[in-house]
């Protein structure tokens, strides 16, 4: 017999809060590093009329350069306070819309009808002072040297690895196919001066089928080309692995008793050679141990990544976006103007709007504003977290690492009055240039370790100190993880063998073995 279901109706009171599009960028822009962030203003000023880069000192008067300066409005901080599960997630793509969570807003909560992203505002046109520009004070990107130099230009004629070795080809008597082959293999070399893909797939890729009739030829004619890519300047271009970059540089070296050792000890376990075993090399090279300690010394001086030279430094310049400059025994917070955009709204679209008005213009307005706001808020936002580090980080400040405080997100959130996940944002990918070298934000915190006296020590600080440890060490009888160890509790901090060795590994140095002097 079949239980029939009886329908009915029920009334159900829930609260359901979803962010507004104003606050869903707010948070994604205060999450980006300040290359997204660059990125993210060129797309803006591309796809919005109203939006214009100041490049020239505008009048103060005229945009509300006096009211610029001025700090976000308490309302601004709602996006921030949001507790993490009202906000989205940190894997999400910047263009992915957050599940519905939250609807605050700063003048109160919507109502679940208004799910629909919008951007309209009250329906006002006219430019209020919010709407100037921002970050005037910032200099231009690339403002000459007193010889007329931009930092373009010097950056521009940085040579590449490809530039030197296409000279070297030039100044060689080669027959066409045998140039355009040793061009490829130039091509298809790694920044390091290697060549990561064998001879057959880099046939292959030319050829486009696998019949060995036409993949012959090409591959003696690649072969050729290596040989001379292999005599090129620096010594090792064109190696497949590190055992062949070290013996393309050996055999570029003049012929010694030396060179043939450290040939023998290069064709043995590249293992061996990163151990320094020289008990097993003297024993499988039949070579005794002064020479096999000479000849390791000789493959130490080689260069393992011959492209190395040629990378582009600028490239990997860290651009701080704030700075701790010293003023006495306080430390002054201000932000970096070369990454302060200097953006407005022109008023002159403004004013048109009041003639004729049409939704979709008052949307760009909207968007407009609110991302200059935003991006004020955004900047504001670093500057109150950074300065609180400064203030909670006095020690470091005043003495290095070592007087570095145990510190985590949630001091600084309470603080400030936001919530952690905001603070975690800020302090990811942003970075800050003090007196003791640019660190990224997230540098200052950090677990801590008991102590005798009972104060714990900043795990930062415990790093500082057993790299102090290992710079005055005997390097002819290194330090172990356990003597280190032992060191530490000396002086009442207690770190077992085990962590000594993940902070040692953490700032890349070499266990004992590998440190001892041959």
């Amino acid at each position: 017999m079949a239980i029939g279901m009886k329908p009915s109706l029920s009334l159900r009171m829930s609260q359901q809060l979803t962010l507004t599009p104003q606050l869903q960028q707010s948070i994604r822009l205060l999450q980006l590093s300040t290359l997204e962030m660059e990125q993210e203003i060129e797309q803006a000023l591309e796809e919005n009329p109203f939006l214009e880069r100041e490049d020239e000192h505008a009048d103060g008067d005229a945009f509300g350069l006096n009211q610029s300066d001025q700090p976000v409005s308490d309302g601004d901080y709602i996006a921030e306070a949001q507790p993490d599960w009202a906000t989205p997630s940190l894997s999400a793509s910047p263009d992915s819309t957050p599940e519905p969570a939250s609807n605050a807003t700063e003048d109160g909560p919507e109502s679940a009808q208004d799910a629909e992203p919008a951007w309209d505002g009250d329906g006002t046109v006219e430019v209020a002072t919010q709407d100037t520009e921002w970050g005037d004070d910032a200099p231009p990107r690339s403002a000459p040297n007193e010889d007329g130099t931009s930092a373009a230009d010097l950056a521009s004629r940085h040579g590449t690895l490809v530039d030197h070795l296409m000279e070297q080809c030039l100044g060689l008597r080669l027959t066409e196919e045998l140039r355009y082959a040793l061009v490829y293999l130039i091509g298809n070399l790694n920044e390091d001066g290697y060549l990561d893909d064998s001879l057959d797939a880099l046939a292959l890729a030319l050829v486009g089928h696998q019949d060995p009739a036409d993949l012959a030829p090409v591959i003696a004619l690649l072969e050729e080309a290596l040989e001379w890519l292999h005599d090129m300047e620096p010594l090792g271009i064109g190696a497949r692995d590190l055992q062949e970059c070290l013996t393309l540089q050996i055999l570029g070296l003049r012929n010694s008793d030396r060179a043939q050792a450290a040939l023998r000890l290069c064709e043995q376990d590249m293992t061996l050679l990163a151990r320094r075993d020289v008990k097993k090399l003297s024993a499988l090279c039949r070579l005794s141990d002064a020479t096999v300690r000479d000849a390791l010394a000789l493959i130490h001086s080689l260069e393992p990544k011959p492209g190395r030279r040629f990378a582009n430094a600028e490239q990997y310049v860290v651009r701080p976006d704030v700075i701790v400059t010293r003023e006495g025994d306080d430390f002054k917070v201000s932000l970096n103007s070369a990454v302060m955009p200097r953006l407005r709204v022109l008023d002159q679209y403004a004013t048109a709007l009041k003639v004729n008005q049409s939704t979709a213009s008052q949307q760009k307005l909207q968007e407009a504003r609110w991302f200059v706001k935003n991006i004020a808020q955004r900047f504001d936002t670093i500057v109150r977290v950074s300065s609180a580090i400064v203030m909670r980080q006095h020690g470091f400040f005043m003495h290095g690492e070592m007087a570095m405080r145990p510190m985590v997100l949630r001091e600084i959130a309470g603080e400030l009055g936001l919530h952690e996940s905001t603070v975690s944002r800020v302090t990811t990918a942003k970075y800050m240039a003090t007196p003791w070298g640019t660190f990224e934000l997230k540098y200052f915190f950090g677990s801590g370790l008991g102590t005798e006296v009972g104060v714990s020590a900043s795990s930062t600080a415990v790093r500082a100190l057993i790299k102090q440890l290992i710079a005055a060490e005997n390097i002819r009888k290194p330090l172990s993880d356990n003597q280190l160890s032992k060191m530490l509790k000396e002086q009442g901090i207690d770190c077992a063998r085990r962590t000594v060795a993940k902070y040692r590994e953490s700032m890349r140095i070499a266990p004992a073995n590998l440190r001892k002097a041959l």
